[in-house]
């Protein structure tokens, strides 16, 4: 088994291909790796120009259409056959330089997971720096998972934890926090960032929506994955609740000889009693739901992380 997989995601990075492969077989001198470039279904020349590279330790994966980068992580993962993997972004805003020491760390301090800072980082202030800020600040409130860079690419794993957290839709720029539901070690570390210099960023202020809505969907695995019941039911019997007393108010009404119908409190009363009645079957279903995938699949709902046993013979 080879020491590192290093996997570079591309989308329409032709011009970065070749100084980019050059920089990692730079870097990468004496470490037993593997290089994995997959293209998420690139318009330019950018596969040709993998191809171009002839060496035995590079493969790449085609994608048939542009994914997004959380699928194009995936299939790189799936890929991997090395015992850490490295994740890269392939615009040479990462510098490979500063994998060695992160391989170092890892292995050295049996950290699960390494993540680079971007300590000086070279975008924009206003539609890149600031927006990424006030998005870390709010992910580590939310989640309690304290990292200063949820946004750089740079991260080297274990493997095993690499290939067991689930990449789906646009949860790459959660990692850190699907690895930390998984109880793995975190720690962070300054790294390089360079500007573009060739070639057009892929992103935008829009992908701000895009956070919001996966930190809310994160919010949920983190405290409702286990236990769906505890939101859904916990909401529905409130809501229930609610609507039973306004619904026996109003019939105390109606025996006492008042006119109840077409009252707005009688359509809230059915309302949140329905609505009630509705979350807790949302909730039980999302039991099962949880109970299939951990059965179907052998899963448990605990990750153990070693076991040691005495060697005293005594």
């Amino acid at each position: 088994m080879k020491k590192l997989s290093a996997i570079v995601c591309v989308y329409n990075e032709e011009e970065n291909v070749k100084p980019m492969i050059d920089a990692i077989f730079s870097a990468l001198k004496g470490i037993d790796f593997e290089l994995i470039y997959v293209d998420d279904g690139s318009t330019d020349n950018t596969r040709k120009e993998v191809k171009n590279f002839s060496d035995d330790r590079l493969r790449l994966v085609e994608l048939n259409m542009n994914y997004g980068q959380s699928s194009a992580l995936s299939a790189g993962i799936a890929e991997a056959k090395a015992e850490y993997i490295v994740l890269l972004d392939g615009d040479l805003q990462n510098d490979p330089t500063d994998i060695p020491m992160m391989l170092k760390m890892a292995e050295e301090e049996d950290w699960d997971l390494v993540a680079g800072i971007r300590a000086n980082r070279q975008d924009g202030m206003f539609l890149r720096k600031i927006p990424s800020k006030i998005a870390n600040f709010i992910i580590r409130k939310s989640t309690g998972v304290h990292m200063k860079d949820y946004g750089c690419t740079l991260k080297i794993f274990k493997s095993e934890l690499a290939k067991s957290i689930g990449l789906y839709g646009e949860l790459h720029r959660f990692i850190p926090v699907l690895a930390a539901q998984e109880g793995a070690t975190i720690t962070q570390v300054d790294v390089k960032h360079h500007a573009r210099t060739h070639g057009v960023s892929k992103y935008g202020i829009a992908r701000t929506f895009k956070v919001i809505s996966d930190l809310l969907l994160m919010l949920f695995f983190k405290r409702y994955m286990q236990k769906p019941m505890h939101l859904f039911g916990n909401i529905g019997v409130l809501l229930f609740l609610a609507g039973m007393i306004i619904d026996f108010y109003l019939l105390l009404l109606k025996i006492l000889g008042n006119d109840i119908w077409g009252k707005p409190l009688l359509i809230l009363g059915v309302l949140l009693t329905l609505g009630g009645i509705q979350l807790i079957t949302v909730g039980i279903l999302a039991e099962l739901q949880v109970r299939t995938y951990y059965e179907s699949q052998h899963k448990t709902p605990y990750k153990v992380r070693k076991i040691w046993q005495s060697s005293n013979k005594n």
